[in-house]
């Protein structure tokens, strides 16, 4: 009888907590300039005369997403920018 040779998956990765998206930026000036960029992506579909409106909603989409992780990236940590009573 041949012995059976057990081959390595053929997924390059395993999943990480973050999902697809690894090693995804904290710092906010990257988090700002992906949501910048994303937002000109957007609009230039939509210029476009057969405007790509699913390629724009999907960029809309990526900006919010960066837009969420900077305001979870607490950057304004100073007491005088956060809300609450004085």
């Amino acid at each position: 009888m041949t012995p059976v040779i057990t081959l390595a998956s053929r997924r390059a990765a395993p999943n990480g907590p973050q999902g697809a998206r690894l090693g995804v930026p904290t710092d906010p000036i990257q988090l700002h300039a992906e949501a910048h960029n994303a937002l000109a992506m957007a609009l230039h579909y939509l210029r476009q005369p057969e405007a790509n409106v699913p390629g724009a909603a999907r960029k809309a989409v990526q900006a919010l997403a960066a837009l969420r992780s900077l305001s979870n990236a607490d950057v304004c940590a100073s007491p005088s920018m956060q809300g609450g009573a004085a």
